[in-house]
């Protein structure tokens, strides 16, 4: 157990709900009698709190049901709460914790979070914007009333000509996503113990794992790609007829499920790289161990994530494009009626403020979620919560496992 981003090597804890070594809690032991002897000097009746805390004492109204309050059941009542040294308490979480977890580490560092984030929004943005205005080809526009083979041909060069001039875009985003995520997952690391750390810190950290984060995303665009190749290869084959075209379209489908499959399988690799220092094999190995018999439960909450981002893209994205088209042509009126839009530096300029905007909000908070995801899979199956709070310095924690 040390202090480092990993927290524990996936050895160190029990896996898949093996639970030796696991501290249990001491037997009762008083200093009248033997372990498990109540002592005989028991306080009278009604006075568990304070005489002087209002409410309490004989004659007043009994607690309500919960911590403190009347036991529920047999037993003792609700379990003590979990520690909470950082930005999550230390047991299995909740969506809402992870969702919540993520934006409280945004808001208590703030400093280091959109100090990244920003910066990395704004050069990559530079560099978009500059490449888009200077070096990709102007796209080709398709005419409304063609038709038949002529629609088609069309249709097929625009849609080259959109890959094309996208691909450079995809290629930057690429890039500052991985440098996002590899710092603000350490700082979400030390978040979880309820620890700062500077951007030079994370930096320091997260910069020998570049390498093979970069490693890690170029295998899996890889692999997204040759199943879609695949999928489509057998319809496209056939030819542009409607059996080509139908079968073309059930490769799609099929390949689409496929690497969606595949991603959300993989969708903790990124963390396990960052955090434990693994290989990019390795990596890959511990998210299929971590996600195997939760992967709905994760595609869900990536799903609610990326729905949420998609809800903050929108609410940014519709006035700065108003904005941007209004700035950058005579109006709304010329852009809907025109059939082919080049816009200048106004335009330009004013999306690419709304897109550092999104970038800076939305690249923490998908790090956030994908970090402490990990984090709770890790305490489900390995009962990674102790070794954190043994880490945190949370009282009752010292004694290492066994």
């Amino acid at each position: 157990m040390n202090d480092s981003p990993g927290w524990a090597s996936p050895g160190s804890a029990p896996s898949d709900g093996q639970e030796t070594g696991i501290p249990k809690p001491s037997t009762p032991v008083d200093g009248n009698g033997p372990a498990g002897q109540w002592s005989p000097a028991q306080p009278p009746p009604g006075q568990w709190s304070p005489p002087s805390a209002s409410g309490t004492g004989p004659g007043a109204p009994p607690p309500p049901p919960g911590w403190g309050g009347t036991p529920q059941g047999p037993g003792w009542g609700r379990a003590p709460m979990a520690a909470k040294p950082g930005v999550i308490p230390l047991r299995p979480l909740g969506v809402g914790e992870i969702l919540d977890g993520a934006v409280s580490t945004m808001r208590t560092h703030w400093r280091t979070v959109l100090g990244i984030s920003l910066t990395v929004s704004v050069i990559a943005e530079i560099v978009i914007i500059l490449v888009q205005r200077y070096l990709l080809p102007e796209q080709k526009s398709v005419d409304p009333n063609a038709t038949g083979a002529e629609a088609l041909r069309q249709a097929a060069d625009s849609a080259q000509s959109q890959l094309i001039t996208s691909a450079p875009s995809t290629l930057i985003a690429m890039i500052a996503t991985l440098v996002t995520t590899s710092v603000l997952t350490v700082v979400i690391s030390r978040s979880v113990l309820g620890r700062g750390v500077t951007l030079p810190e994370a930096w320091s950290e997260a910069r020998p794992r570049l390498l093979p984060l970069l490693g890690l995303t170029l295998l899996l665009s890889l692999m997204s790609a040759a199943i879609m190749a695949v999928g489509l290869l057998p319809g496209l084959a056939l030819g542009g007829g409607a059996a080509g075209l139908a079968l073309a379209f059930l490769g799609f489908i099929a390949a689409c499920v496929v690497v969606l499959w595949l991603m959300i399988r993989f969708t903790l690799a990124a963390p396990a790289l960052m955090l434990e220092r693994q290989s990019v094999l390795t990596s890959l190995r511990r998210s299929a161990k971590l996600v195997k018999g939760n992967w709905w439960r994760t595609f869900g909450i990536l799903a609610l994530t990326y729905l949420l981002v998609i809800v903050l893209t929108l609410i940014i994205t519709i006035p700065f494009g108003i904005i941007a088209v209004t700035l950058d042509s005579d109006g709304l009126s010329e852009f809907l009626s025109s059939s082919s839009a080049d816009f200048g530096w106004p335009f330009l300029i004013v999306t690419g403020i709304g897109d550092v905007i999104i970038s800076t909000l939305a690249y923490p908070f998908t790090a956030g979620v994908m970090a402490l995801l990990y984090v709770d899979q890790r305490i489900r199956r390995e009962a990674l919560d102790l070794d954190l709070a043994r880490a945190a310095g949370v009282p009752g924690y010292d004694t290492p496992r066994n």
